[in-house]
């Protein structure tokens, strides 16, 4: 089975290579892997459990490096047991390279497997190594460039507005207003009695007709109260530049 490709790593080429020859990373990003640990700079020793179609196994396997040219290319030479499963044995080339501000990362692998794994098929073989190698690239992507949390959405000291507190606080008002427009009404109309003489029918007339137009403000207020709406410094200043001419 031969396997080729290419992916794009958002780091430099000097830690695309460091984190290839890190177990830590590698036990991190490939799938399945249950123990990796490095017993000299050329030899790795691992534990990994896949399941590869129908078939379940546990593979004991070692990955020793050769034709190393750091931190341009090197050649993995893999071979993993599984026991009645059966056993896989590759010969993986990897070649590092400059784009950019990133790294391209670049495979060529032929494997030979054997046992119960070779009655499966070539196409399930294929698929499965697809699947494999696009969770470990995507996972040491991550690795080496972790995503950044969300911008927040208003900037600091930018309080909202909420038409709803003000919508609330409006009832307490126009009964304030309501109260004091009377009794100002009552004063008034004391004072300008007929012939200047104090008219408490006229104060109280004038206190009502206060009192009526304060309710009918208040009924009116309220039908046409707007439903909640926020709105932020930015938004708020994009709307008043709006109405300049």
């Amino acid at each position: 089975m031969k396997m080729s490709g290419e992916q794009r790593i958002a780091a430099s080429r000097d830690e695309v290579w460091k984190a290839l020859n890190d177990p830590d990373v590698l036990r991190r990003c490939i799938p399945g892997c249950q123990s990796l640990s490095k017993e000299s700079d050329t030899r790795m020793v691992a534990t990994v459990e896949i399941k590869i179609g129908p078939i379940g196994a546990r593979f004991d396997g070692a990955v020793e490096l050769a034709d190393v040219d750091a931190p341009n290319a090197y050649t993995l030479i893999i071979e993993g047991h599984g026991g009645t499963v059966g056993s896989v044995k590759s010969i993986a080339k990897v070649q590092l390279r400059d784009d950019g501000g990133a790294t391209v990362l670049s495979y060529d692998v032929d494997a030979k497997v054997s046992g119960r794994l070779a009655q499966l098929g070539g196409p399930i073989m294929d698929a499965t190594a697809k699947q494999l190698a696009a969770r470990f690239f995507g996972g040491f992507a991550k690795v080496l460039a972790p995503e950044k949390p969300a911008a927040a959405p208003a900037a600091a000291g930018a309080a909202p507005v909420h038409a709803a507190a003000s919508a609330r606080a409006a009832p307490m008002a126009w009964l304030l207003g309501i109260v004091v427009a009377a009794l100002l009404g009552y004063v008034f109309g004391r004072g300008v009695g007929a012939e200047g003489v104090a008219s408490e029918w006229a104060g109280i007339a004038i206190g009502l007709l206060l009192v009526i137009v304060g309710l009918l403000g208040f009924e009116y207020g309220r039908r046409s109260a707007a439903p909640v709406v926020t709105l932020d410094a930015k938004l708020l200043a994009r709307l008043l530049s709006e109405e300049r001419p």
